[in-house]
């Protein structure tokens, strides 16, 4: 009780007082109109190009090409399902706060395709390296394998 007489009220709760998680980006093809959008965009976009590139170059190096080519894939198949999500609205009907969710996504995108690009660097700097197969020496990479490595060194973000 209060010098009054009236009942002191008790202090707000403050875990209700918070808001929930809302989304501020928005969905539909208005996402296309973000720069989220034009970021998974970019990443389906050179995700598939990388892709593409170093499964034309036969691989030479399967050890550093493995992960570039694992993470082409998995970024080209992710972004298709993130902008899906976005394209068909299913973020308003999905309980989370899809603000952080896309700023995680997009974190975790780009330490993986720098990642890529140091590796697939790497195997392009090999160029020049010889190696003893069968009595002859040759190029690691050979004119054609080198110039696709330098393409998909230069589309990995």
């Amino acid at each position: 009780m209060s010098a009054g007489g009236a009942a002191v009220p008790p202090p707000p709760n403050p875990a209700v007082s918070f808001p929930a998680p809302r989304i501020t980006l928005p969905a539909g093809p208005d996402i296309l109109r973000t720069y989220s959008g034009a970021f998974v965009c970019l990443e389906i976009v050179l995700g598939g190009l990388v892709w593409i590139l170093v499964a034309s170059s036969n691989v030479p190096l399967p050890l550093l090409q493995g992960w570039v080519m694992f993470v082409s894939v998995t970024a080209f198949f992710f972004s298709l399902l993130f902008l899906g999500l976005f394209l068909s609205g299913m973020v308003t009907q999905i309980d989370a706060n899809w603000n952080f969710l896309d700023f995680v996504y997009h974190f975790v995108m780009f330490v993986f395709y720098f990642g890529a690009f140091l590796l697939e660097a790497a195997a392009t700097s090999l160029h020049d390296l010889q190696c003893n197969t069968t009595m002859t020496v040759r190029p690691l990479l050979n004119d054609n394998q080198y110039n696709i490595n330098v393409a998909a060194t230069v589309s990995a973000p």
